[in-house]
């Protein structure tokens, strides 16, 4: 099972679409929204509740194998604090679609384009929240590995002795909430790269790495 409560959060931020979608749907046909709008917005609702309990559920993959001499110094996984800004953020724009459509009289060009950016915003953010769930780094003596765990296993590492650069990165979400990113990768002809996304400390964490080198 995997960390956290990504099936109590999912349902959480499923829980208004299909609430809302669902309203609509059975709602007086001479309302101003068409009953069908809801359908699609209620299954939305149902799909963000279902990924949300899969990642819950799948099996977390065991810490990989240590070569000779070697153990493990570090574990990191990222922060949720740029999915949640992310997921919040897109709360309101639908926030005020539902305002737009139910209590004033505009054109529907407005609480369409407060849904479409919304939507997009709060689907990145669900995304993320997800994605980092199920993404954990690992730090050896000898390599930095990556693995991450949805349908199937992906490992990424890159040996220290193959590295060439060790290099700090904030993107416009982390630095609102205080995160950061280091990446790491090799040099010459097909480079391996680890960015290590969403993580709190990443000058402490770059150091690290630097150390090991």
């Amino acid at each position: 099972m995997t960390r956290g409560l990504p099936a109590v959060w999912s349902a959480v931020a499923g829980a208004p679409f299909v609430a809302g979608g669902g309203y609509v749907l059975v709602a007086d046909p001479s309302a101003s929204v068409p009953p069908v709008v809801g359908l699609p917005i209620a299954a939305f609702g149902l799909f963000v509740v279902v990924v949300g309990l899969y990642v819950h559920y799948v099996a977390a993959p065991d810490p990989p194998t240590m070569s000779n001499s070697e153990e493990i110094v570090d574990t990191r996984s990222p922060d949720q604090k740029a999915a949640a800004a992310k997921t919040g953020l897109g709360l309101l724009f639908l926030a005020a679609t539902g305002y737009l459509l139910f209590f004033t009289l505009v054109p529907y060009a407005y609480p369409m384009a407060t849904f479409v950016v919304g939507l997009f915003v709060f689907s990145k953010g669900l995304h993320t929240f997800w994605t980092n769930t199920l993404t954990t780094y690992y730090v050896t003596t000898r390599r930095l590995i990556k693995e991450y765990r949805f349908l199937s296993l992906v490992r990424h590492e890159v040996p220290f002795e193959k590295v060439r650069g060790v290099e700090e990165r904030k993107s416009a979400w982390e630095s609102i909430v205080g995160l950061g990113s280091v990446r790491v990768a090799s040099g010459g002809g097909g480079t391996l790269e680890i960015l290590v996304r969403n993580i709190t400390t990443p000058t402490d964490f770059a150091d690290e790495i630097r150390n090991l080198l």
